[in-house]
């Protein structure tokens, strides 16, 4: 925030202006139309979260490799990013310079015309990113932030008395969008990306995020009450794939509103790697995590560039069949050389990529639509949450049911984003029904059913995080507070003997060095940007593994 006061300013009546076209009314040419401030506002937030490439994306890039599904030769192979990182400030400057000052216009203006649908769902995306927010950073700017009245330089709130005031401003929402005196005529249509308008889906989602960031205080905070009484209305939350809080981009090239991931099939030069760990999981290959149990999302996840017979244009560090990568924590000699058109990508899920149909191919801007959403929470994060809730005790019921219908949902949601959303021109095979996703629910909820209660909390999160690939602060604040999923560890003795990890793949001879000189973070660095300018800024954190929340985080297991 370069003194917000200046750029707020600026954003509001040049930017919005430019971009999106928002000087129409003749009598008022420096105010933005409600429809285009909600427009840009959705997207920012969506960007500011997501895995990207160049210059697109947002913290989720970073924190892909932190949560173990990519890696990287940055300094978030070794947990180091810091606060000058691009990522880092992406999303800094997303949300408090560009989304967040567009909500709370959006908010003041649809007070003043009684436009209070756009006001309600302005207070839900605002309670949303500033939960993003706390649970990346910690302490943020929230009080002051955008009141210039007060200053320019706002102070850090602590993050322990942001969450509550969230879920105050969620309920406010819920209020705005249930108010009988809204004009009709100024209700938002298809300048709502999201829900179009649908106030039913806003308020479940509003609903389903209360859920949310509850499970997420419930190591400090007694939530048993109130989680209880949300699960008992199950229809006033997020309930069906189509419900699900999703931001959809789209596929045109021409002024790119294509998944920022997708600029992986554009780039001149490739450097965002799919994590060996993440792929022998979903092999079955891994030793420790569904061993002999293929998941039959791979090739949606997953596209290889080469066949199992192409010579790669330098030696691989990692290679099995088609697939290509690097280790995370790696020092080995080959991990450096260029494999621009060589190493795997994400697929047609979650970015709107290709589907892996075996026959490989360069990527370019006509592999895929890119027209994948990123998914806020979907229908299958809501049973997971649930499902935790249940085995940690807060609330009732039958978690083998729970975990059964998460696990289908999120096979289901793979078909859903396909076809509602992707539209991809090549054929791809229905993944719901196949042999190979019953075959693999049959047997993970085989053992869910016979696990122990820590196995089963453990079976919940990795699930959940083989589910939400692509979308990774909820994976980063999921294994601060519960320990899991496993990820990879260079200095565990049977992940890696002597510092040497060897592949699991069949027939593999693969040994590679590996290193890692941090622990595993409890928060995200500030921007210094920040730190430099804002008078009232704190000073940068000593170390990571402060916690947020302070010493009985929410966000990290106890």
């Amino acid at each position: 925030m370069k003194n917000i006061l200046i750029i707020v300013t600026i954003l509001c009546i040049t930017a919005c202006d430019d971009f999106l076209d928002v000087n129409q009314n003749p009598n008022d040419p420096t105010k933005a139309p409600l429809s285009s401030l909600l427009t840009s506002s959705e997207k920012n937030v969506a960007d500011g979260l997501s895995i990207g490439s160049g210059n697109n994306g947002g913290i989720g890039t970073d924190l892909a490799t932190y949560v173990h599904q990519q890696t990287s030769r940055s300094n978030s192979d070794q947990y180091n990013v810091d606060g000058n990182g691009f990522w880092v400030n992406a999303i800094w400057v997303e949300y408090f310079q560009e989304a967040l000052a567009d909500i709370d216009v959006i908010i003041v203006q649809a007070n003043e015309t009684k436009a209070l649908t756009y006001s309600g769902i302005g207070k839900i995306l605002k309670a949303y990113a500033f939960s993003q927010l706390v649970d990346v950073f910690g302490d943020v700017p929230f009080t002051e932030f955008n009141n210039f009245k007060v200053t320019s330089s706002p102070k850090f709130d602590d993050d322990a008395e942001i969450y509550p005031k969230l879920l105050k401003m969620l309920d406010d929402g819920i209020a705005d969008i249930d108010n009988d005196k809204s004009v009709a005529a100024l209700k938002p249509g298809n300048d709502d990306l999201i829900y179009a308008g649908n106030t039913i889906r806003w308020r479940k989602a509003a609903n389903t995020i209360k859920l949310k960031l509850l499970n997420q205080i419930r190591l400090v905070k007694d939530v048993k009450s109130d989680v209880t009484l949300l699960l008992s209305k199950p229809d006033a939350l997020i309930n069906s794939e189509a419900e699900s809080f999703l931001f959809p981009y789209g596929n045109l090239g021409a002024t790119d509103d294509r998944h920022p991931g997708f600029g992986d099939y554009t780039a001149t030069q490739r450097s965002n790697h799919i994590s060996p760990w993440f792929y022998e999981i979903l092999k079955g290959y891994n030793k420790f995590v569904y061993t002999g149990i293929p998941d039959p999302r791979l090739p949606y996840y997953i596209y290889n560039q080469m066949t199992p017979a192409s010579a790669t244009p330098n030696p691989p560090e990692y290679r099995d069949g088609a697939f290509l990568s690097i280790y995370f924590g790696s020092v080995g000699k080959d991990r450096d050389h260029s494999q621009q058109n060589a190493i795997s990508l994400f697929g047609i899920y979650p970015v709107g990529g290709r589907y892996d149909d075996g026959n490989g191919g360069t990527a370019n801007a006509g592999s895929g639509t890119g027209a994948a959403p990123y998914r806020f929470i979907t229908y299958a994060d809501r049973l997971y949450i649930e499902a935790e809730l249940v085995q940690q005790g807060l609330v009732t019921g039958d978690v083998n049911d729970l975990f059964k219908r998460a696990v289908n949902a999120s096979i289901s949601q793979v078909d859903y984003v396909v076809g509602s959303f992707v539209k991809p021109t090549q054929l791809v095979p229905k993944l719901s029904g196949s042999t190979a996703a019953t075959t693999y629910v049959t047997k993970v909820n085989e053992l869910f059913q016979n696990a122990s209660s820590g196995k089963k909390l453990e079976f919940i999160m990795t699930q959940k995080w083989l589910s939400n690939v692509g979308s990774t602060v909820d994976q980063f604040t999921d294994y601060r507070r519960t320990g899991h999923p496993l990820f990879f560890d260079p200095k565990n003795s049977e992940m890696a003997p002597g510092g040497v990890v060897k592949s699991n793949a069949p027939n593999s001879n693969i040994a590679i060095a590996v290193q890692l000189n941090n622990p595993y973070p409890a928060s995200i660095p500030w921007p210094t940007n920040e730190l430099e300018r804002n008078r009232n800024a704190p000073a940068q954190k000593m170390h990571l593994l402060i916690r947020c929340f302070g010493k009985n985080s929410i966000n990290l297991k106890k």
